[in-house]
């Protein structure tokens, strides 16, 4: 089996913009010779997964309405790191906004997940944070965001109990609970 691209790509057509995102349609011809369209979501924003760990190995989770589920769901500290903002800068900022947390050790754990490659670009990023002080929290106007605190193998728990179904946190959360058990953080 061939790495080579088999898509040729015809033309293709922002169908939709915002501030967050904009829709392309490509007119192509597909790997069986034919030809089609795909759509592909472009995310303005690079997403990215802040686990706040303590001394104790507690963390920090926020609840939050979901428009796109139209649901409430507990996730880890996230937010959209936007292209041309340093990724660790970006990390900080969503943390000390939804958290009111400020950490002095960074650990990168998970460098460029693909979220949904089969309609979106959007890649993922998240970061353990150590080294923990409390300060005011500053969240977005577009957050109505619930705080708590817990010991991380709750957290596990809530992940493989499907309690939390966001990606980006099962990714995260399941990938530091490995690196603790390798004392690899």
């Amino acid at each position: 089996m061939t790495e080579q691209n088999p898509w040729i790509t015809k033309s293709t057509q922002t169908k939709y913009e915002n501030p967050w995102i904009r829709l392309d349609e490509s007119q192509v011809i597909n790997p069986s010779g034919k030809n089609g369209i795909y759509g592909v979501v472009h995310f303005k924003n690079r997403a990215m997964a802040i686990i706040p760990l303590d001394e104790e190995n507690n963390t920090w989770i926020v609840g939050q309405f979901r428009y796109t589920t139209n649901t409430y769901e507990w996730e880890v500290i996230e937010g959209g790191i936007p292209e041309g903002e340093d990724l660790l800068e970006g990390a900080k900022r969503e943390l000390e906004e939804e958290a009111g947390l400020i950490a002095s050790n960074w650990i990168m754990v998970i460098d460029g997940c693909q979220l949904s490659n089969s309609v979106s670009d959007e890649i993922g990023y998240a970061y353990v944070a150590k080294g923990l002080t409390m300060t005011a929290t500053n969240p977005e106007e577009t957050e109505q965001l619930q705080i708590r605190k817990l010991p991380f193998d709750e957290l596990v728990k809530m992940v493989t109990n499907g309690e939390i179904k966001d990606l980006l946190s099962v990714a995260s959360v399941l990938k530091v609970k490995v690196l603790l058990e390798m004392k690899l953080i």
